[in-house]
């Protein structure tokens, strides 16, 4: 028995058009999930590695979550506040410092540590405590320090500026600084009162997962819709 089908160009493009942005905002959360499984596999494979000694000659160049250590002295007059960066569920800020390596002409930034923001005025910074003394961190490699949502226009990058997004190459060009091109998250206490509880950059796998789901499932939708209206409007 033949089912007749009335085809309707408008309906049909509206479906399509929904089918192809469902498709590819599903591909997009799909390779965004597959890209945290690689994350946390290179953490998990490089966790077990020795910890690097910046101080020391080091022949690889991809070092990104490795564990590493680094003595030297904080630059304490070119502090950078990271904006926009929630600490269970409260508002707050990432100092980033950058560290003289001790003998040696070399420079890397460090993200010391998380600290909530003034309730009553949001651009008030507390006093952290800078080592006098040259000291050794421990920390965690990565290649920046994570991007949120810019808003407004980027604030220009002075000692002591608030911005939101920074790159180490756009510190060192501003800054003059003979600078690494990757950023430290610190994770030993220096008993400055920082947080130093660090998201891992692998999570929320499951959540792409399921906007990957949702997205095809729109996509499906949208053309049972189409077929079922079809078969319909020819009854």
């Amino acid at each position: 028995m033949r089912m007749p089908f009335r085809f309707r160009w408008i309906p049909f493009m509206a479906a399509l058009l929904v089918m192809v942005i469902g498709v590819m905002l599903g591909n997009w959360q799909t390779r965004r999930a597959a890209e945290k499984i690689a994350i946390e596999n290179a953490i998990v494979a490089r966790a077990h590695q020795a910890v690097l000694d910046l101080n020391k000659p080091y022949s690889t160049t991809d070092i990104e979550y490795r564990r590493v250590s680094a003595e030297g002295s904080f630059i304490a007059d070119w502090p950078v506040y990271l904006d926009n960066r929630p600490y269970q569920g409260k508002a707050g800020f990432t100092l980033l410092m950058p560290l003289q390596l001790s003998n040696s002409d070399s420079v890397v930034l460090v993200a010391r540590g998380w600290f909530p923001r003034d309730a009553a005025e949001r651009t008030k910074l507390p006093a952290i405590p800078v080592p006098a003394a040259p000291i050794r961190i421990e920390g965690i490699v990565r290649r920046s320090a994570g991007h949120v949502m810019q808003l407004g226009q980027a604030a220009t990058i002075l000692p002591g500026a608030i911005v939101q997004n920074l790159e180490p190459a756009e510190f060192a060009h501003v800054s003059r600084l003979p600078l690494q091109n990757f950023i430290i998250e610190q994770s030993s206490d220096t008993s400055d009162g920082l947080v130093r509880d660090w998201p891992r950059p692998s999570g929320g796998v499951d959540k792409h997962r399921g906007y990957a789901f949702q997205w095809y499932a729109l996509a499906a939708t949208a053309l049972v819709f189409f077929l079922v209206t079809g078969f319909r409007r020819a009854r």
